[in-house]
């Protein structure tokens, strides 16, 4: 079995970090994830997998840290002048997000804080991580035409007109 590309896949999955017990992040027992495969909606190293699975598999799934969120970058740290977070309790630890070159949100980390500056880790929180993901595969579909075009599963449309469509 294998799923194709424009399909939307449907999982429950548990992540932790490969030779950990914590679990780091989990959907059991609430909404399931869809995305659409073969429009990088997920990390490749569990797309890739996930797509040789089918409806009712549940497989246990090590994505190597490169296929997942990347390697660490130390070069990725950055100083910056306290007075950008004015009204945030800043603390070592904290995420933070913000928006990036093109737009997009980017999750950043309070690495330090002295006098007037914040280190900021701009690497995402499992970068250099191995993953391991126990996934279920609950559904797999045809993609509609409005989520093919928008790459949001259920259409992207909102009802109040905020997405920018006119509703």
């Amino acid at each position: 079995m294998s799923i194709e590309n424009n399909k939307v896949v449907s999982i429950e999955y548990e992540l932790k970090e490969k030779g950990g017990s914590d679990i780091l992040d989990s959907n059991i027992g609430k909404e399931p994830l869809e995305y659409i495969s073969g429009k990088q909606q997920i990390i490749p190293g569990l797309e890739n997998r996930v797509a040789k699975m089918g409806v009712g598999d549940k497989e246990d799934i090590e994505v190597p840290s490169s296929e997942a969120y990347g390697e660490y970058n130390p070069d990725a740290i950055d100083d910056v002048p306290k007075e950008q977070f004015a009204g945030i309790d800043l603390e070592p630890g904290l995420p933070l997000f913000g928006q990036g070159e093109n737009g997009q949100t980017i999750q950043v980390v309070v690495k330090d804080i002295k006098d007037d500056v914040v280190t900021i880790d701009y690497n995402h929180p499992l970068a250099g991580k191995d993953l391991v993901f126990t996934v279920s595969v609950l559904g797999v579909r045809d993609a509609t035409a409005d989520e093919l075009s928008t790459g949001v599963v259920g259409g992207g449309h909102c009802s109040d007109g905020s997405c920018g469509c006119g509703s």
